[in-house]
């Protein structure tokens, strides 16, 4: 393979010239952390660093900030964090104890780029040693040039944190304007006619859901979409099912108790996890683990979909059953809403929350771009293949 000018083939693939290949132990050395159960802490605003990064104050600081941490154990095993200031390292993580010159932030960035999946110590418990990583061979950069990729990489992440910060504000300001507009606390300009209490099967016909027989395969793999609490659970709460994991057929749907939902109906979890909505841009069908509301004429689907959100722990009182906890047609059927009556101002309100969830849902995407575009600059700054000096 062919080696661009100003770079050379070492222990750890094609690295700059001017980069030095070294081990792990000698980039920074590590040691365990210690203990500290929560009865022995004590009020302060020391941070206690753990495998999955700050997890509680303490009123003494056993290590110096700028400070990075491994998690050692369990899900967070191989993960790093940092610490701007002095903290406290706990036994779940290894500690940086001396950075040998090496820019902390740039550390933090370099052992997060790591995969320390291939280094366990332990058996079915991962288990991060700091004698077995310690030899892992690494090409590093000069301390200028850890300075600027410290700096780039930082711009980065203050830079998602922001956006981060904005997404929930604009969550929390989006709730606000629910409770407010779904409980006529605040009319908007135009509307004044009193709101009415209706009951739900006022509202929208409901329908219940099914699971075709799983012993016959000629049920399964046909066109209809088939929606799971898990379908909506990807959703991550945004409003619209456009698709689901498994599709079932005709004749399932027929030997089934699961019936069709027309688009733009509201499907509604009625099992354990009671109340999650969303509107459904496709006919679907559901399992049994679902309420599901087919709005009639006078009921706006968005509507529906925004004031069912708000009834939540209303639902979750409904429930019954020894098992899980499951709400009832009937019992759904007669639960009392107050609203308006008037489409135009259900319209209107429906307009604002949906204007409100495609702002965040914009800045959502925005963020999720940065986030692609720093992981991206990781791979290239720390490996080389971008230079900053």
């Amino acid at each position: 393979m062919e080696v661009k000018p100003g770079y050379e083939q070492t222990e750890v693939g094609v690295a700059p010239k001017d980069w030095e290949v070294k081990p792990l132990g000698s980039f920074v050395a590590l040691k365990r952390g210690h203990d500290l159960p929560e009865r022995e802490r004590r009020r302060g605003d020391i941070p206690v660093m753990g495998s999955a990064g700050s997890n509680g104050f303490h009123d003494t600081a056993l290590a110096r900030g700028p400070g990075v941490v491994l998690g050692r154990s369990g899900a967070s095993f191989g993960q790093a964090h940092y610490c701007a200031s002095d903290f406290w390292p706990h036994n779940t993580a290894l500690y940086v104890t001396d950075f040998f010159g090496n820019q902390p932030r740039f550390s933090f960035y370099f052992l997060k780029s790591i995969d320390f999946s291939g280094h366990n110590s332990g058996g079915a418990q991962q288990s991060l040693n700091r004698n077995f990583i310690a030899p892992i061979l690494v090409a590093v950069p000069k301390r200028k040039e850890q300075e600027a990729i410290a700096e780039a990489l930082s711009d980065a992440d203050a830079f998602i944190e922001s956006l981060e910060r904005l997404i929930a504000k604009k969550r929390d300001l989006k709730q606000g304007a629910m409770q407010e507009l779904l409980t006529g606390k605040k009319r908007l300009p135009g509307f004044s006619k009193e709101w009415q209490t209706r009951r739900l099967e006022q509202l929208a016909e409901i329908r219940n859901g099914g699971t075709p027989s799983t012993t016959q395969p000629h049920f399964w793999h046909g066109n209809i979409s088939w929606c799971t609490p898990t379908d909506i659970t990807a959703l991550n709460g945004h409003k619209y099912l456009s698709d689901t994991s498994r599709k079932i057929s005709y004749l399932g749907l027929q030997c089934s108790s699961a019936e069709m939902i027309p688009a733009n109906s509201v499907v509604m979890t009625s099992r354990a996890t009671i109340g999650e909505c969303a509107i459904n841009r496709i006919p679907v069908s559901t399992n049994q683990g679902f309420k599901n509301f087919v709005p009639f004429e006078n009921t706006h689907v968005e509507f529906l979909y925004y004031l069912l959100l708000t009834k939540k722990q209303d639902f979750a009182s409904l429930c019954g059953g020894s098992t899980f906890l499951e709400m009832g047609k009937t019992q759904l059927a007669i639960f009392e809403m107050k609203l308006p009556t008037a489409k135009d101002e259900q319209t209107a309100i429906a307009t604002i929350l949906s204007d409100m969830d495609a702002e965040i849902a914009a800045l959502e995407k925005k963020l999720a771009k940065a986030r692609d575009i720093k992981q991206g600059m990781m791979q290239e700054l720390l490996t080389g293949r971008i230079r900053l000096v």
